[in-house]
């Protein structure tokens, strides 16, 4: 996922009330990170494929996984939300609830005010 893509997503998930984090696993890699609640963090797209999918860690150990979407090498960025969004992680082998969760109030985007001098200001 491209960074500003991932930002993007990561901060319209914030804007539906989940904790979404930009995620950089690696030297020019980007995805989304999001915290779960109960030490589990799910790894959205870090791959470097096309397709969406996540990896479900807690403690740095594989705790489960989202398998890969059919289609979502195609979504554009409010789909990529949706999916986010409608995830259900109770099982080890995630699934897609049929309709989304209502919103929770939205949290604050990552960096605040100085967000774009830790970036370098890479993007507006």
């Amino acid at each position: 996922m491209q960074e500003n893509r991932a930002r993007r997503v990561a901060d319209a998930l914030r804007d539906r009330g989940i904790d979404a984090h930009l995620a950089r696993p690696d030297a020019m890699v980007f995805g989304i990170r999001v915290t779960i609640g109960d030490g589990r963090e799910a790894i959205w797209d870090t791959d470097g494929t096309a397709t969406l999918e996540a990896q479900i860690m807690r403690d740095g150990m594989l705790v489960g996984f989202v398998p890969v979407i059919e289609g979502s090498e195609d979504f554009d960025e409010a789909q990529v939300v949706d999916a986010i969004a409608r995830a259900d992680y109770n099982q080890p082998i995630a699934s897609l609830r049929a309709t989304a969760p209502p919103p929770e109030p939205a949290l604050p985007r990552d960096g605040g005010v100085f967000r774009r001098f830790f970036d370098g200001f890479r993007y507006k």
